[in-house]
């Protein structure tokens, strides 16, 4: 299997609070409550790891409250390549309601400076080679800016690495100048990013174009319970996934990028790599939590995945 390092910057200790339904204002029984150390890269570094990838993990923790990340990277056997910061790593609350709705009540992290970026970019330049993958993923913390992040993103592509990016908003205007390989943004995101509605398949397609006209490889449109659309060279193909119990859609994002990396790492068929992606994407939102639990489950999931290959003439 391949060496995969995953990047996240901002990650957090997500609180998970399952309630019957939010009443704002009001006093509110939670049904249960869990913590487990997250973040982006991390969690798609989860489900990597039980696709049997040996997977490095990096970015930036607050010293205040390790514990949960190192944990983490024990149980897992991660490789741990964090820079570890002043103050405490942040704290999400997901608060989940009974028909599925999340709602996210996202804390600060701790602030990174200049010192501590210098670390990471060096750690990078030494141990990034030799990766078949690095998969950048989540938000900015605070004290790092966008120019930073075209940095971090323009070193490991000089150093030949392929780079999948999955982030929003100013991070990703700055992402997309390095020409990352992979990009997997949701449907908002990718209207924010050139300012257009992009709900529609050919205003998608469209967007996508856009990016694979500047380099990007392979872009990766999430629509939630509508599916996956997936655009390359001479491809336009869309997965939808069966209907599920929600238990949580925290995540389901994060499955989907590490199913597209583990199919295009394999050098799978685009259908098989997609069908797939998208089964454990659906797998996710059954459960609150990240990896693959249970085998036979996403097998099921696998079969009802229903792809469609759209005609050459609706491309551009």
């Amino acid at each position: 299997m391949a060496k995969i390092l995953t990047l996240t910057l901002n990650p957090a200790i997500d609180l998970t609070v399952t309630l019957e339904q939010l009443r704002t204002g009001e006093v509110n029984r939670t049904h249960e409550q869990c913590s487990h150390a997250a973040g982006k890269g991390l969690n798609v570094a989860q489900v990597l790891a039980d696709l049997g990838h040996q997977v490095t993990v990096s970015g930036f923790l607050g010293r205040d409250n390790l514990q949960p990340f190192e944990a983490l990277i024990a149980r897992r056997g991660f490789d741990d390549g964090f820079v570890r910061v002043p103050g405490e790593t942040r704290t999400n609350i997901k608060l989940v309601e009974a028909d599925g709705r999340v709602t996210d009540v996202n804390g600060l992290g701790p602030q990174v400076d200049d010192a501590a970026q210098a670390e990471l970019l060096e750690y990078l330049a030494q141990r990034a080679a030799g990766h078949d993958v690095v998969v950048v993923a989540g938000s900015l913390p605070r004290g790092v800016s966008g120019q930073w992040f075209c940095q971090l993103l323009g070193q490991l592509v000089a150093q030949g690495l392929k780079v999948a990016l999955d982030t929003s908003g100013e991070a990703l205007r700055a992402g997309l100048q390095s020409t990352p390989w992979l990009v997997k943004p949701n449907t908002d995101e990718l209207g924010e990013l050139f300012g257009i509605t992009v709900q529609a398949f050919a205003e998608q397609r469209d967007a996508a174009q856009r990016l694979l006209d500047g380099g990007v490889t392979h872009v990766v449109v999430s629509q939630g319970e509508h599916g996956v659309n997936w655009f390359a060279a001479d491809l336009a193909l869309h997965a939808q996934p069966p209907k599920v119990s929600i238990a949580s859609t925290v995540g389901a994002g994060d499955s989907l990028v590490a199913g597209m990396v583990h199919g295009l790492l394999q050098a799978e068929s685009a259908g098989q790599t997609l069908r797939r992606a998208t089964a454990i994407a659906a797998q996710a939102v059954t459960q609150v939590g990240f990896g693959i639990d249970d085998r036979e489950q996403l097998s099921r999931l696998e079969a009802a995945v229903q792809l469609t290959e759209q005609q050459q003439e609706a491309r551009r």
